[in-house]
């Protein structure tokens, strides 16, 4: 990846850690058996018109050691 790319990547981050702390908290509760291979992710968008688009994904091993990095990573320290 473009180290400036990465950059702006961090500073998103950050921007989005402040601006959804309940998001970064509810990431930082999962436990290392909340997200193992098999547990199903769910997501659903409402648009502010109350247009809805569900989806799903079943973690796979490397969706798990993804997680895992980016927990290590400190994409979760408060202190970003």
């Amino acid at each position: 990846m473009n180290p400036i790319t990465m950059m702006q990547a961090a500073g998103r981050i950050k921007i989005f850690q402040e601006q959804h702390p309940k998001a970064i908290a509810f990431i930082k509760s999962l436990s290392e058996n909340d997200l193992r291979e098999g547990t199903v992710i769910e997501l659903k968008i409402t648009t502010p018109e109350g247009k809805e688009a569900v989806s799903n994904i079943r973690l796979t091993k490397d969706d798990v050691e993804t997680f895992r990095i980016l927990k290590n990573t400190g994409m979760t320290n408060e202190n970003r």
